[in-house]
């Protein structure tokens, strides 16, 4: 039997490497229009910016590596032109030779990835404007600031590459502005959790331009560029676009593998598509998500090992089958950590999902050992059945290890009171007794016991204060620093002998900084007789929203 394999990377190098394990007689071609076969993409920004100082670590198998250990036949600058799905054949030219010829198949395995889209603007084909996805881009970018020395740049796009990009050109030594169309950075995590980025990137001195967009790029005499915004311009010595991806599936056209309307290939469970002996895999393919079951496509190097490993199963008559994407994923911005999995609220709000919220903040290890540092955990929930869908994180150390455990436990369909029941690995230099994860399930647990009720940073706007009494319980120094409007201060430790001041016929509306002090006054006044709320999100988170609303504003109609 013969397989062909076009693309390789995540998901056409694994498969590759599971057929040769599987089956030691099959004959395997890879072909690969690029010159590398395996490399370290996500690894590509850190080389730019000197974290990564040897190219060679870039490149994870050579055609010659591959040969030698998995005996495949690997083909680079070898681009396949089109697909004859009923007589089993390609058409490849040799991009050195400039030769074309015709290649049979048994099975195929498409895994062509997916290419930086490139939107039509004036002064895209700039020789300083510059897109990434493979290790020649990589290299021209090195190549273009070791050699030109630029001062500056402009990065388009507040995506997972737009912002490593961005961080690792400012260690370059460049000036960096971000430009973003949305009102925030990161799409998988909510608004509320963005803000918290927002500052943290411009704490960097890096600037940050949100709801707004590219008209045309010119250039300068000197060399430079000015970029022409929706509102305003930008003088840049490069420009850097990350505005998202595009399948990489002109090779298909008249093949007759069915599409979606964006162009990604349609696949079943197995990665079969609608052809018979003819799968994909990879960031070209319509996934499901795991939670939602809606259609999706999630260009992750996790997924697409994953469904080159089924393709290969599957072509071996071994039974497996891909159950879906959850998107988790994380990111280094600066000395932030950002992660991710499963829904996030504006998905839950566009498909309708029932859903509530919960915030907390913990410390990523016990706060009596030295260094502990704070990250924020949203999670996402469904309150019918209290089974976790989804959560958020940031923070500085800790974050990875909190969102793995939650991704794997949604996976297996936790519950909040599963998470209470996690026994975690402690010790005081990497946890706490009540892990953060821990935390979150406790919380959620509370609400849905109705031992709390709470609300939200965006419902504080719409609180009538003749109506409800609004009450701040962190301490006077606390309080003095900085609070929301018309809320009235009365310490936690002073609630108790002060309940005399808070009128018993309204409700109580309840903030500290971060939700927990909130929570303890809540239990002391409901218990007293007192119909009371707590801001889940705290003091901070809305303060944080707040600050990232009016930066925003500036420049769009959000929050109008």
């Amino acid at each position: 039997m013969k397989t062909v394999i076009i693309g390789g990377v995540a998901g056409g190098a694994t498969a590759a490497e599971r057929l040769r394990r599987l089956d030691e007689k099959a004959e395997i071609v890879m072909l690969e229009r690029g010159g590398f076969i395996s490399y370290a993409n996500c690894g590509l920004p850190y080389y730019i910016g000197g974290e990564i100082t040897d190219k060679e670590e870039l490149t994870l198998q050579t055609p010659e590596s591959f040969k030698a250990r998995f005996n495949i036949d690997v083909r680079i600058n070898n681009e396949a032109l089109s697909v004859n799905s009923k007589d089993k054949t390609l058409t490849v030219k040799n991009l050195q030779t400039g030769k074309t010829y015709t290649e049979k198949f048994d099975k195929l395995i498409l895994s062509p990835g997916a290419s930086p889209a490139r939107p039509p603007i004036d002064g895209m084909n700039s020789k300083r404007v510059f897109t990434l996805r493979n290790i020649p881009d990589t290299y021209a970018i090195k190549n273009f600031i070791d050699a030109e020395k630029p001062k500056s740049a402009v990065v388009v796009g507040g995506g997972f590459i737009g912002l490593e990009m961005a961080e690792n050109l400012h260690n370059a030594g460049l000036q960096v502005s971000i430009v973003e169309f949305a009102n925030q950075v990161l799409a998988p995590i909510d608004f509320d959790m963005a803000c918290a980025v927002h500052q943290h990137i411009r704490s960097k001195g890096v600037e940050l331009l949100l709801g707004n967009g590219v008209k045309t790029i010119v250039e300068n005499t000197d060399k430079s560029l000015i970029v022409n915004l929706i509102n305003g311009s930008i003088s840049a010595d490069m420009v850097i676009m990350a505005v998202g991806v595009k399948p990489d599936i002109a090779f298909l056209k008249d093949s007759g593998i069915a599409l979606n309307e964006r162009g990604y290939i349609i696949t079943n469970e197995k990665m079969q598509t609608n052809i018979a002996d003819i799968y994909a895999v990879g960031d070209a393919v319509e996934v499901a998500d795991f939670i939602t079951h809606q259609k999706t496509m999630v260009p992750l190097a996790g997924p697409a090992n994953k469904q080159g490993r089924i393709a290969a199963d599957v072509i071996c008559s071994i039974s497996s089958a891909y159950t879906g994407t959850q998107g988790s994923s994380i990111l280094k911005v600066f000395d932030l950590t950002v992660a991710s999995t499963g829904v996030n609220e504006k998905t839950a709000n566009r498909l309708g999902l029932k859903y509530e919220k919960s915030f907390t903040v913990s410390s990523s290890h016990a706060g009596y050992y030295p260094g502990a540092l704070p990250m924020t955990i949203k999670t996402v929930f469904d309150p019918d059945n209290d089974k976790i869908i989804g959560m958020q994180i940031v923070g500085f150390e800790g974050v990875d290890k909190r969102c793995d455990v939650v991704a794997a436990a949604i996976r297996f369909g936790a519950s909040a009171r599963d998470l209470t029941q996690l026994e975690l690995c402690y010790a005081p230099p990497y946890s706490s007794a009540k892990d953060p994860v821990n935390m979150a399930g406790y919380v959620i647990e509370n609400i849905i016991a109705s031992k709390v009720k709470i609300f939200h940073w965006h419902d504080v706007e719409s609180l009538d204060k003749d109506k409800v009494t609004l009450l701040d319980v962190r301490t006077k120094e606390e309080f003095s620093l900085g609070a929301m409007p018309n809320f009235k201060n009365i310490p936690l430790d002073e609630i108790r002998e002060r309940m005399s001041e808070i009128d018993r016929t309204k409700p109580v509306y309840l903030t500290c900084q971060v939700g927990l002090r909130g929570y303890v006054a809540a239990r002391i006044l409901s218990q007293n007789g007192f119909d009371a709320c707590n801001l889940s999100d705290g003091y901070a988170v809305w303060k944080s929203v707040m600050d990232g609303s009016s930066e925003i504003r500036k420049t769009t109609k959000y929050g109008k």
